[in-house]
C-alpha cells in the first residue's frame, strides 16, 4: 500500500518569475488537498500563512515528499541533498529534456493530485560514491563521476582497477563512470550505451582514448572501481561539484549504500521518455 503523503517540501534551484508562478500553482493544488507545504529557501518569496518555511535540513525529515521545480540539473542537486536521506523526489520539468523531472507544467494539477493521493510509480535509483585518498569524506553522484585532464588539450594517463583486478592503463581526456540514470546524460553524448534504470550496472566510458580498441565497459553495480591518476586531474560529480586529484592520487568509486526514490505519475514509461526526449521514431522528412 502506498505511503500516505501529507507533508510536501517544495524546492527550486532559483526563484525566477516562471518558477514562482509554477510554485504558487503547485501550492494551491496541495493546500486544496489539505496537505502541509514546506518551502525551500529559494521559494521563501511566495510564503504566506498557509505555508511553512524549511528552516533547516533536519526539518525535511518531517516531509513525505520533495517536489522539485526545474530541469534535470535541479533534480540532481536536490536528489543528492534530500533524496540521499530518504525523501522521495518528484519533478516538475522546466528544462529541455526532463528524464528525471517528467511532469510538464501544463499537467501539474492532475499529475500532482494523483501522486499525493497515492497513484504513482516508485523508481529506485542508486548513487555512486567517490572516496578520495587524501580526504576523509566522500561525495555522491546520481548521474556520473567524471575524471578528466587538469590541463586543456592534454591527455590524462591513468590506471584502472575493478575489484582489485588490473584492467588497463589508458591515455585520453578522461573517464566517465555512470549509473543507469546517467546513461542518458553525459555518457550518451560520448557514445555510451543507454542502460535501462532497472538494470543494476555501472558503465565506464573512456573519453577520447589514445587507443583504437578502447570502448565502453559495463560492469556489475557491486563492483568497486579504483583509479590511479599519473597527473593532476579534475573530478566532476553530476557536472555540479568539481574536485582536484593530485598526481599519483587514487579515487575509489562504488555504489552508495543510500538509494534515492523517484516518483512518477502512473503513465510514466522509460521507453516513451526515450522516444520523446531523444527523437526515437522520428519520421524521415521527404522533399
Amino acid at each position: 500500500m502506498p505511503k500516505k503523503i501529507n507533508r510536501i517540501l517544495l524546492c527550486a534551484s532559483k526563484g525566477d518569475l516562471q518558477i514562482k508562478d509554477i510554485a504558487l500553482q503547485t501550492c494551491e493544488v496541495l493546500t486544496s488537498l489539505n496537505k502541509e507545504v514546506y518551502l525551500h529557501e529559494n521559494l521563501f518569496s511566495i510564503y504566506n500563512k498557509s505555508l511553512n518555511k524549511l528552516k533547516s535540513k533536519e526539518d525535511s525529515s518531517k516531509c513525505d515528499l520533495a517536489i522539485v521545480i526545474g530541469g534535470d540539473g535541479s533534480m540532481l542537486g536536490f536528489a543528492r541533498e534530500y533524496g540521499s536521506i530518504g525523501l522521495p523526489i518528484l519533478g516538475i520539468n522546466l528544462g529541455k529534456l526532463g528524464f528525471l523531472a517528467d511532469i510538464p507544467p501544463e499537467n501539474i494539477v492532475n499529475a500532482v493530485m494523483e501522486v499525493v493521493n497515492g497513484k504513482y510509480i516508485k523508481d529506485n535509483r542508486f548513487f555512486l560514491e567517490a572516496s578520495f585518498q587524501n580526504s576523509p569524506s566522500s561525495e555522491i553522484a546520481l548521474n556520473e563521476v567524471v575524471i578528466n585532464s587538469f590541463a586543456k588539450a592534454k591527455l590524462l594517463e591513468y590506471e584502472l582497477f575493478i575489484d582489485e583486478l588490473f584492467v588497463y592503463r589508458q591515455k585520453g581526456d578522461g573517464l566517465i563512470i555512470s549509473t543507469p540514470t546517467g546513461s542518458t546524460a553525459y555518457s550518451l553524448s560520448g557514445g555510451g550505451p543507454i542502460i535501462h534504470p532497472n538494470l543494476k550496472a555501472i558503465t565506464l566510458l573512456p573519453m577520447f582514448p589514445h587507443s583504437l580498441s578502447a570502448s565502453a565497459l559495463v560492469i556489475d553495480d557491486k563492483s568497486i572501481i579504483r583509479l590511479l591518476v599519473k597527473k593532476k586531474a579534475y573530478v566532476s560529480l553530476d557536472g555540479q561539484n568539481t574536485l582536484n586529484l593530485k598526481k599519483g592520487e587514487e579515487i575509489v568509486i562504488k555504489k552508495s549504500s543510500e538509494p534515492v526514490c523517484l516518483l512518477h505519475p502512473k503513465d510514466h514509461n522509460f521507453f516513451s521518455a526515450c522516444r520523446n526526449k531523444l527523437g526515437w521514431s522520428t519520421g524521415i522528412l521527404k522533399n
